[in-house]
């Protein structure tokens, strides 16, 4: 459990810590040579979003192949696996001096993040307790979301305080990553795998069969959609919030950085306190549609009032983290709903597939930003997420307390 969670948070400080030297990395490699404020602000948002895009097209082909290799391979081989990808891209990236390379190592880091948190969610899952394990999975999710707040202390959060350049920041976690391998010694295999293997008449990790029946192929998307908002609100409204800041009428505009340090902190907050009302109710479904719920109401006060001063937009930005800190029984339930055989191949897509719609809300909100400005397109990009996770969470099973030992 906490070689898992020390995983994803190194996992999270990359992906956070992007969002925080977005800017001044372009800079820094000169994007804006030659260019007047304007165009110099209009290329940094072009080519952030690119930047972001293949991040995340890596993390959708990650996901199927590390998902794939952790039914087939084992959930050990996997986790290791990932961590040594996305360690050696976060070193090359401080590295980078052209968009181009820049580019491909963040879709080679995507590729390598995409596999550390379902094989240790799936590895928890099935090592501990039908009762306990939701309290498994939220440590190693919660903890492991705390990257965030690190990412932001060195990615710049706060402009005035001394913090490492944007190339030390990729060092730092590139060298905790590599760090990580040496606790490999004494993690175990989960048995459960070890049964799975044992029965030769049984397909593992074919991620194919997730389509073969319209039952399988329901829990499949539905649990896919549940997610989406999680993302929508880190990728979108907060990573873009000093575009959004502005269109509220804020001068100066809200910090990405700032607001990602605030959203993450207290994301690890609601990670927890989803977790243990998850374990409370004895119900996954019903934490989930809570957490829903303060989203909702996260973004409504984000559109509406945030605008007022940067104090009540940050304010809002922490508020919005905690509501969305619904991703650790997220994930959980994901592992939750399949078999053995499949388990590691879905808990490892699925959030990869959320993650992985971040190009989707971004292009989304580009083409509605000509017609419903900046507000109106996000408005609208969130309000869809909000409605499809209602859909799906509405057509799950609970998987609270179920046996886990079962192939599909």
């Amino acid at each position: 459990m906490i070689v898992a969670a020390l995983g994803y948070f190194v996992d999270i400080y990359d992906l956070i810590l992007f969002g925080m030297v977005r800017k001044t990395s372009l800079l820094d490699i000169g994007v804006c040579t030659g260019l007047d404020a304007d165009a110099c602000k209009s290329v940094i948002t072009d080519q952030g979003f690119h930047l972001l895009n293949y991040q995340m097209g890596g993390m959708l082909v990650g996901g199927v192949l590390w998902g794939m290799l952790g039914d087939k391979r084992g959930r050990l081989s996997v986790m290791f696996g990932s961590i040594t990808l996305y360690s050696i891209a976060n070193i090359a990236n401080g590295m980078v001096h052209t968009v181009d390379s820049y580019t491909a190592w963040r879709f080679i880091a995507g590729l390598g993040l995409a596999g550390e948190l379902g094989a240790g969610i799936t590895l928890v899952s099935e090592l501990m307790g039908a009762e306990r394990r939701g309290l498994g999975t939220t440590l190693v999710a919660a903890l492991g979301v705390s990257g965030g707040v690190v990412a932001g202390l060195i990615g710049g959060a706060f402009p005035g305080l001394d913090h490492p350049t944007w190339r030390q920041a990729y060092f730092i976690g590139g060298g905790l990553g590599l760090a990580l391998l040496v606790l490999r010694i004494g993690v175990v295999e989960s048995g459960m795998f070890h049964t799975a293997v044992a029965k030769t008449n049984v397909k593992r990790g074919n991620f194919f069969a997730l389509f073969s029946k319209p039952e399988r192929l329901k829990r499949y998307l539905a649990i896919i959609c549940v997610g989406l908002p999680v993302w929508y609100v880190i990728g979108l409204a907060f990573s873009f919030s000093d575009r959004i800041g502005g269109a509220l009428g804020l001068d100066p505009a809200p910090n990405p950085a700032t607001t990602l340090f605030f959203c993450y902190g207290s994301c690890t907050i609601g990670g927890f306190a989803c977790g243990l009302l998850s374990q409370y109710l004895r119900s996954r479904k019903k934490a989930l549609g809570i957490f829903l719920g303060l989203t909702t109401l996260s973004l409504a006060l984000y559109f509406t009032v945030g605008g007022t001063s940067l104090t009540v937009f940050y304010a809002l930005a922490a508020f919005g983290g905690a509501a969305s800190g619904y991703w650790a029984v997220f994930v959980a339930t994901a592992a939750e709903l399949f078999g053995t055989n499949l388990r590691a191949t879905v808990t490892t897509t699925v959030p990869n597939f959320v993650r992985g719609a971040v190009p989707l809300f971004t292009l989304s909100f580009q083409a509605l930003v000509p017609s419903l400005h900046v507000l109106g397109a996000a408005i609208a990009v969130g309000a869809g997420t909000l409605v499809l996770a209602v859909i799906g969470l509405v057509s799950l099973d609970e998987s609270f307390g179920v046996d886990l030992d079962f192939t599909e």
